[in-house]
Parts: structure tokens; C-alpha cells; sequence
């Protein structure tokens, strides 16, 4: 994946719920990532919340599991242009997560960590309130390893670029400090509804 904006992807077709410069993928699911996809057995995944939290927390993949179950069913998009209608995630809402930890009132925005290294930077506005999740599964299997698995974060709301595969940690800041893509030339943001692909869109 790159940050060119000669990418045109498949022919776009009209349909409701697509965003603008959107294709529907349909039944295929693109494999895009910025680095080899990794190993990690399910037995050495682990999740930390820490920076501005009033406790720092780590949970494997078995804690994570004893959180209350939640998911997100409904369509995902990528910035270099397909969209994916109906996909059904299961999980745990990032607020469980967020609620143990306790963001203090000074944070603002979270940098998120992949167990390889890719980050990705969000405002804590679009991780709370129910519109982020930590996954471990897809259609009801286990998430397979080139889509994130064993868990990955999912925002669905904004590009799937800040949708952190094989997601490490969150650590909580009083301001906005640009990840892998954002340092590349990626929106700060990525809302699809508004085209935010690229820096100054």
C-alpha cells in the first residue's frame, strides 16, 4: 500500500451506504498491510492501556475473553478504495477496556501499537462511546492472521488504516502524535464520508 494518489482501484458503482470514491469489494476481503504479517500464537497476544490512565492495564487473551462480549456488524472501508458491506466482528468494546485503565481528564487522543510496530493515531472521541472494538473474530471463526488475527482493533467509522492489526496497546496523550501512515502522508483522521485520505484533504 502507498500513498499515491494515481489509485483507482476497480470501477466505482452507486450504491447506498458507499462512500464518495468507494467500489463495493463484495465477497473479497484485500489483504493490505505495511509490514509482513507476524506469528503471534493466541497464548502470547497481550493488550496494554497505558500513558494518561490512572492504571496502566494488560490483559492476555484469555482476560480479554472475560470481558463482557461485544462486536460491531456493518460495513468497513479502505482508503485505497474498496468497501466491504456486512462484515460481523466479535469481540470486546475498547471501552471495557478504556473503563479498567481510566483515561484521565487530560487525555485527548490514544496512539495505537501493533505487536510489529505499525502505530496509528486517534482522537479518544472516536475509541469511546461504543465505536471501537478489539476483535478476535470474523463471521463467527477465529480472525485469521492476515487480517490482524490473533485480535486486531476495529473503528469502523474511519478508514480501516486506523483499524490496528494485530493490536499491542493504546497509549493515552494530551495531544495528537501522527503514526506510520500519518508520518507517510495519510489524513490525521480518515473519515470516509468526508474523502479524508491524505494529508490537506
Amino acid at each position: 500500500m502507498n500513498t499515491t494518489r494515481g489509485f483507482t482501484g476497480r470501477p466505482r458503482t452507486a450504491r447506498p451506504g458507499l462512500p464518495p470514491g468507494q467500489y463495493d469489494a463484495g465477497d473479497d476481503w484485500p489483504v493490505l498491510s505495511a509490514e509482513v504479517t507476524p506469528e503471534i500464537a493466541p497464548a502470547d497476544w497481550t493488550f496494554r492501556v497505558g500513558g494518561l490512565v490512572a492504571e496502566p492495564r494488560t490483559w492476555d487473551l484469555a482476560q480479554a475473553r472475560l470481558l463482557p462480549a461485544s462486536g460491531y456488524a456493518g460495513d468497513i472501508h479502505c482508503v485505497t478504495g474498496w468497501s466491504k458491506f456486512g462484515v460481523r466482528f466479535g469481540g470486546v468494546s475498547l471501552d471495557a477496556f478504556l473503563d479498567a485503565a481510566g483515561p484521565l481528564p487530560s487525555a485527548t487522543h490514544a496512539l495505537a501499537h501493533a505487536h510489529t510496530g505499525y502505530t496509528a493515531n486517534l482522537p479518544l472521541a472516536d475509541l469511546t462511546g461504543g465505536r471501537a472494538w478489539i476483535v478476535w473474530e470474523y463471521d463467527g471463526e477465529p480472525l485469521a492472521p492476515e487480517h490482524g488475527g490473533p485480535a486486531r482493533l476495529v473503528v469502523p467509522h474511519l478508514y480501516f488504516w486506523k483499524s490496528v492489526k494485530w493490536i499491542a496497546g493504546l497509549e493515552l496523550l494530551d495531544h495528537d502524535e501522527p503514526g506510520f501512515w500519518e508520518h507517510n502522508g495519510y489524513h490525521a483522521r480518515g473519515n470516509p464520508w468526508e474523502e479524508q485520505r491524505y494529508s490537506g484533504d
